[in-house]
């Protein structure tokens, strides 16, 4: 791993202060109880590249996986056999399975419809469902996606391009040089947007303002969740709940917005930017917790993966580990807390999850010239419910923590098992941020529930704009089980 943060650092591809945040990150936040959650490693076929683009079940159980050299194959979980169904596919980092028959695949010119018509199990047929926005040809305009919503509409996102390669002499749509500047580009539409294709095969701009939207999902409120990642204009990687209309803060994409000046969206200051941008709902902070997030995904197992049903859970590229989100609503707006799940034996690159039919998280994992590995993993639970944080929220005086099971009184309420602090990341146009105005803040108070589940923090400071970080002491259950994750951090956007 140093070899490849070394040549990258050769290559410009990082900083060393990058590179000194990915050191930090691998001896990041110690927990308890590993074996919770196990990753075991699958098989790939022999002479595949294992670079992994998207992953789904079919409702027959199988999974089904794209790879980075156009293969489409699908798995069977039960005869550990692989069968490629499709391939000369470019770049897919999306699908979606319909049937053994049908699967959507967003590649790099298109969402495609690919099926089998002669049901001999090798697709035949390939159609193109949407194509409705612009090409460069630069390398780094991905796409991603699709979901769906209840009433069927999809959505997808489309990465901005890189300043560290150039475009095409022809390009896709519209070209337009207001949105060439800066390190993060959208010379072309909708680069820079989620999109919404309806019912009636329309592609609709939706909305606007990200630089690297590894990816999407819809959680169990409905929410649609996006992910963006730590650059240009971001100071840390973000999730974002997303509405239509809104500008979620990187500048390029506003040229494709009809109501907005035909100008470089660059020349504006970034106190009028800040102003227009809706803020994101968390921070991942950089280094110890994110590096590179990817999808969010819901367990809708019912408890087959643990009893954190229907929250969400995020991927990292750069950490071996899983996030989990927990989102509540202040303010008429959506904020909350992000905290590592440790996960034994599990490897980076963790780009993309399906939840198999018997509850256990699939991953793929891909590299892409950067920090991350390869291959697919498929992570199981023990079926122990561990000691960890189960809610987190805000309170007008400070926060409730909620816990999977009742705290040892003996520690629960002593002050010195909570260490707190604020900071933020500034909204510029330099790529990533340091910490600004980091402070330790005083811990008043500590009540804990009568069921003992829930401890209650009153703190001295308490203000909209920062990002709360807790890491917590050796509480343990009454039944002496420690603690399987002793940091959390809060985006605090709105207080109540």
């Amino acid at each position: 791993m140093r070899n490849l943060i070394t040549l990258a650092i050769s290559l410009g591809l990082v900083t060393k202060a990058m590179a000194q945040d990915h050191s930090h990150h691998m001896s990041s936040p110690s927990a308890l109880g590993d074996t919770v959650y196990v990753a075991e490693n699958i098989a790939l076929p022999v002479g595949l590249k294992g670079e992994v683009g998207a992953i789904d079940f079919l409702p027959d159980g199988r999974l089904v996986a794209t790879f980075h050299r156009g293969e489409l194959y699908f798995y069977n979980p039960k005869t550990k056999e692989w069968k490629l169904f499709a391939e000369g596919i470019h770049d897919a980092l999306g699908l979606m399975a319909i049937s053994s028959k049908e699967i959507l695949v967003l590649q790099r010119a298109e969402l495609t419809r690919i099926r089998d018509t002669d049901g001999d199990g090798k697709a035949d047929d390939f159609s193109t469902v949407t194509d409705d926005f612009g090409i460069s040809g630069n390398y780094h305009e991905f796409n991603f996606g699709p979901v769906k919503d209840k009433e069927g509409n999809l959505y997808i996102a489309l990465n901005t391009a890189s300043n560290g390669a150039g475009i095409r002499p022809e390009v896709r749509g519209e070209y337009n040089p207001l949105g060439r500047p800066g390190r993060m580009y959208s010379c072309v539409p909708y680069r820079g947007w989620v999109m919404k294709l309806t019912r009636d095969g329309k592609l609709h701009p939706y909305a606007l303002g990200f630089r690297s939207p590894n990816t999407l999902a819809f959680d169990a409120a409905g929410r649609l969740l996006v992910n963006d990642n730590q650059g240009d204009w971001l100071g840390t990687s973000k999730m974002y709940v997303v509405k239509p209309g809104k500008f979620y803060g990187h500048p390029s994409s506003l040229v494709w917005k009809k109501d907005f000046p035909k100008i470089d969206p660059l020349t504006l200051p970034a106190k009028t930017l800040d102003s227009m941008r809706t803020r994101e709902s968390v921070a991942f902070p950089h280094g110890y917790v994110a590096n590179s997030v990817t999808q969010p995904i819901v367990d809708r197992t019912q408890g087959k993966f643990g009893p954190f049903i229907n929250q969400t859970f995020v991927g990292d590229m750069d950490h071996r580990y899983l996030m989990r989100v927990l989102l509540e609503e202040v303010g008429g707006e959506t904020q909350g807390a992000c905290l590592p799940v440790h996960i034994q034996g599990m490897r980076v690159g963790n780009n993309r999850f399906a939840f198999a039919p018997d509850g256990s998280l699939w991953v793929g994992q891909t590299d892409r010239g950067w920090v991350g590995s390869e291959g697919i993993q498929r992570i199981h639970w023990n079926g122990k419910t561990p000691l960890d944080i189960m809610d987190f929220k805000l309170t007008k005086t400070g926060f409730d923590l909620t816990f999977t099971k009742p705290i040892d009184a003996k520690t629960a309420t002593e002050i010195s098992q909570y260490a707190v602090k604020r900071f933020y990341y500034e909204y510029h146009r330099e790529y990533g941020s340091k910490k600004f105005d980091e402070k330790p803040v005083v811990v008043k108070q500590v009540k804990q529930s009568a069921d003992g589940k829930k401890i209650s923090l009153e703190l001295e400071d308490l203000q909209p704009g920062f990002i709360y970080e807790f890491r917590l002491g050796n509480l343990k259950a009454k039944s002496g089980e420690g603690l399987l994750s002793r940091w959390v951090c809060y985006t605090l956007n709105h207080l109540k």
